[in-house]
């Protein structure tokens, strides 16, 4: 794979690439990303990591999003709060009953306006599915998003929250198999073709 510098950036697409998936797989911040790139030689700044995430990271969900297999028909929907920049927000959230998020949505509000726009949402993506679940069990898909919340002292803003979850979802149905509740030949076959489906889609935007 050609390892291409995309416009007006002076590093490959193999190390915005590899910033971006260490920040959106791992619960880490940014100046732990700077500093995990510093131990492979490559400096970059607190500043140039923002802006790879501004720039790339709505491209990249919304390429990993089309690049996903057909999801499945149940549906589990629930909601979170978090707070962005000290203010309550809510995360809304639906997974399909293998555990892949179908999509999230951060609101202001948690009332049937705020509902409505998450199915008006779901419905423009995705067929109408057999049955909707509202319980508990997709709490744990929430799991995620509170170790990242932890790892970068809170969130800040709506709309970066917003690009950073949509993006960190998509990453982590690249890895859902990788855990130890799949076969082994299985968990040890996909984390090299996540990684692959990644910087395909990487090259798609860049």
């Amino acid at each position: 794979m050609t390892d291409l510098k995309p416009y007006r950036h002076r590093f490959p697409l193999s190390v915005i690439g590899y910033a971006l998936r260490l920040y959106h797989r791992f619960p880490l911040s940014q100046r732990d990303v700077q500093e995990l790139l510093h131990e492979r030689g490559v400096q970059v700044s607190h500043e140039t990591l923002r802006q790879w995430n501004i720039k790339f990271a709505p491209l990249l969900t919304e390429e990993l999003r089309h690049r996903e297999p057909r999801r499945g028909s149940r549906w589990h929907l629930d909601e979170v709060c978090v707070k962005v920049g000290g203010v309550k927000h809510w995360l809304w959230r639906a997974v399909d009953e293998y555990g892949d998020v179908l999509d999230i949505l951060l609101q202001e509000h948690r009332d049937t306006q705020a509902a409505k726009s998450f199915f008006v949402r779901l419905l423009g993506e995705y067929d109408v599915p057999e049955v909707i679940h509202t319980d508990n069990l997709v709490e744990q898909s929430h799991r995620p998003t509170r170790q990242q919340e932890r790892g970068q002292l809170g969130f800040k803003r709506r709309k970066r929250t917003q690009e950073f979850l949509a993006l960190h979802a998509r990453v982590s149905n690249l890895h859902r198999h990788t855990r130890t509740t799949v076969p082994a030949t299985l968990r040890r076959s996909h984390p090299s073709a996540a990684l692959l489906r990644l910087r395909e889609a990487m090259q798609q935007v860049a």
